[in-house]
């Protein structure tokens, strides 16, 4: 890895394991959660909740909740944030870290949490 390169690290995610982002660059975030059959409702209350402290973690530019239209145990997160370091210490933060040790009861698989770059202005 080179210097100034870090890796981003989620619990049960193996899509996020070996990503490489170059510091102060916006990271853009697609995480989707599928709630165990019958947690719905206890899953939407939950990810809502993390609305309001994630829009406040520094480097934050948007944090959208997103429920299927057709599905209703499936949801996703769209997130802008500002760089890498933004989105490590966001996913450092009690917040997050209560919802990701609550997952494996609450969630039907692993996160999925994909990483994107703008390559359009």
């Amino acid at each position: 890895m080179d210097s100034g390169e870090q890796l981003i690290l989620l619990p049960n995610n193996k899509n996020t394991k070996n990503f490489k982002l170059m510091e102060n660059n916006q990271v853009t975030v697609i995480a989707r959660v599928r709630a165990k059959q019958g947690m719905e409702e206890i899953v939407k209350n939950t990810l809502v909740g993390l609305i309001e402290p994630s829009r406040a973690d520094e480097g934050c530019i948007n944090y959208d909740l997103h429920q299927d239209l057709k599905n209703p145990a499936l949801f996703m997160f769209h997130e802008n944030w500002t760089s890498e370091e933004a989105l490590n210490n966001h996913l450092a933060t009690p917040h997050l870290q209560t919802f990701i040790k609550k997952a494996d009861e609450l969630l039907a698989e692993p996160l999925d949490v994909t990483l994107w770059e703008s390559i359009t202005n």
